[in-house]
C-alpha cells in the first residue's frame, strides 16, 4: 500500500484485500490500538452483510498476548474469532489497551441470532500470512490474511 493508499484509509479506518485463496484484513489509526480496533471492524465486515446493522447490547471482555506486536495482532483477531463462536455473537464496538505484548480489551455486539446483520463470509481463524503491525508516516497500519 503506498502513500496515496493511506491517504484514503485515514477517513475509514479499515478495509479488506483480495488474497490468493483467502482474505486479507487491514487496520489503520493515529495509535496501533485504533488499528488494532479498526482491523476487528474489518474482520467482522466481512462476517456480516451489513456491520452498521449490529446492536450494543452485550460486552465480552478480550486478553491476549503474543510474541511482538505482530503475533498480538493475529492473536487478537483469533480471540474475537473464537469469542464470536463461544458467545453465539457478532461484534460492532472494540477497545484495545496494550501494554508491552499484553492486550486487554473488549467486544461489543449482540447475539447473531437476533442480529439484522445478515450472516456474510464464515472465517476460521487469522493467519501470519502478510501480517505486520508499524508505523507508517504517522498512521499504524495492523494486517494479516484471514483463513475463510
Amino acid at each position: 500500500m503506498g502513500e496515496k493508499g493511506l491517504g484514503k484509509l485515514k477517513s475509514a479506518g479499515w478495509e479488506t484485500f483480495d488474497h490468493v485463496a483467502d482474505i486479507g484484513i487491514r487496520g489503520i489509526g493515529a495509535s496501533v490500538e485504533e488499528a488494532f480496533e479498526n482491523g476487528a471492524k474489518a474482520l467482522f465486515s466481512l462476517m456480516v452483510d451489513d456491520i452498521s446493522m449490529i446492536e450494543v447490547e452485550d460486552t465480552v471482555p478480550i486478553e491476549c498476548s503474543s510474541f511482538d506486536l505482530t503475533g498480538l495482532f493475529v492473536a487478537w483477531i483469533n480471540e474475537l474469532i473464537a469469542q464470536a463462536d463461544i458467545k453465539e455473537m457478532v461484534f460492532r464496538e472494540f477497545t484495545v489497551e496494550i501494554r508491552g505484548v499484553n492486550l486487554k480489551g473488549s467486544a461489543a455486539g449482540q447475539n447473531w441470532v437476533k442480529s439484522q446483520a445478515g450472516r456474510g463470509i464464515e472465517v476460521k481463524g487469522a493467519t501470519f500470512t502478510e501480517a505486520l503491525v508499524q508505523e507508517r508516516d504517522g498512521l499504524w497500519v495492523a494486517q494479516c490474511v484471514v483463513d475463510v
